[in-house]
């Protein structure tokens, strides 16, 4: 039975081709009618290359919405939906408390453990009556002073 069906294929095989494929008869054409069948051949032989591409976007598709589609039914049937999560403000005492639970007693107060820094005061400049420093930088003596006092 297996031998029959093997060759029941192989008969079918050969007359799926015969009629999709007519027999060549090459001989006693000219270098002109061998070009235009070439030509031809490469013709039908770029129409099935789109045929083939076309046809794997869309297996790749289909694979793809099929996926999809899985996730979905998975999604439905679930007994379990996430929560959508929101943002909470809590204090660190609040928090503390959530993640240690009963270990949890006394109360930290953060900002005693932090450096304290104390800043510089700047230093101011005495004002100066400016008048007094117009008269000393008139001339080129004050001039003078300037410059070096740039470098």
């Amino acid at each position: 039975m297996l031998q029959d069906e093997t060759e029941q294929k192989l008969k079918e095989k050969e007359a799926a081709l015969a009629e999709r494929v007519p027999p060549l008869s090459m001989s006693g054409q000219s270098l002109q009618e061998l070009q235009d069948f070439c030509r031809d051949l490469q013709h039908k032989i770029d129409v099935v290359d789109e045929e083939w591409y076309d046809i794997g976007l869309k297996v790749s598709k289909n694979e793809k919405e099929i996926e999809n589609m899985k996730l979905k039914i998975t999604e439905i049937q679930s007994k379990f939906k996430k929560p959508t999560l929101r943002r909470v403000k809590i204090s660190a005492e609040a928090m503390l408390s959530v993640l240690l639970g009963s270990k949890h007693k006394e109360t930290i107060d953060f900002k005693a453990s932090l450096k304290t820094v104390k800043k510089e005061e700047e230093k101011k400049e005495e004002v100066t009556d400016w008048r007094k420093n117009v008269d000393a930088m008139s001339g080129m003596d004050g001039r003078k002073k300037m410059f070096n006092a740039g470098q």
